[in-house]
């Protein structure tokens, strides 16, 4: 992978999209390391929201009371990749929102508009922040086809479903086919939610089934120097 500490730091928005175990959020990461910007896990805040309202007991079935809670709760999310830490309130939910209780019930919250709505509007005010000092990537489901569609680049990663499974169960250690069971029910429930997973108009879709993570970054660091417009400065 390209390493250059000397690096100009990269003025844009990288719109990461994909399925979970397609690689996104290690490749976000890396990404943004390697730029020195800034880094936005959206997944991470659906999680958080998921956790507030189960925290506070609100059926899933209620909509309404679902999304006033999003609303209500406190959520903060950092946006440096070599430091992420997400808050609900004063209590730090890094490993919370990574148990399955909340992995169970996330399309469920995520699925409620309201809840959408403003989870996105947050996150439009975190990108024009780092805008302000500097770029972002940002990692999601529907971040170059909603969140950012004016991103200076659009990605799609995909994977092979059995390669998905494997790398989510060797993140969360937990069978891998349990794990492939979970991962096209989730697949399953995104495609009938307001913003179905799919890749962006003008976004670049790449499998990383045979890719190392490093060469992918190395992909898009390509990508980036041969797509940055006028005025953008790319690596």
């Amino acid at each position: 992978m390209q390493t250059d500490s000397n690096r100009t730091p990269f003025h844009g928005v990288v719109a990461i999209d994909g399925p979970s175990g397609s690689g996104k959020s290690t490749v976000a990461k890396r990404l943004a390391v390697a730029l020195r910007a800034g880094y936005l896990d959206t997944g991470a805040m659906y999680r958080a929201a998921t956790w507030a309202v189960l925290a506070a007991g609100v059926p899933l079935s209620d909509a309404d009371e679902v999304a006033a809670c999003v609303r209500s709760a406190a959520l903060s999310i950092t946006t440096d990749p070599t430091a992420v830490s997400v808050r609900v309130g004063d209590v730090p939910v890094d490993a919370a929102i990574r148990g399955p209780e909340v992995t169970g019930a996330v399309s469920a919250v995520s699925g409620v508009p309201a809840v959408r709505a403003h989870l996105i509007a947050e996150q439009r005010r975190l990108i024009d922040a780092a805008r302000d000092v500097g770029g972002i990537v940002v990692e999601g489901r529907d971040i170059g086809a909603v969140v950012a569609p004016d991103a200076e680049l659009k990605v799609f990663l995909t994977a092979d479903p059995a390669e998905r499974a494997r790398r989510r169960s060797a993140e969360t250690a937990a069978d891998v086919a349990a794990t492939a069971a979970d991962l096209q029910r989730r697949d399953t429930a995104d495609s009938k939610v307001t913003t179905p997973l799919a890749a962006a108009d003008g976004a670049i879709a790449l499998d990383t089934t045979y890719e190392s993570i490093d060469q992918v970054v190395d992909r898009l660091l390509g990508l980036l120097s041969a797509h940055a417009p006028a005025g953008v400065e790319a690596p």
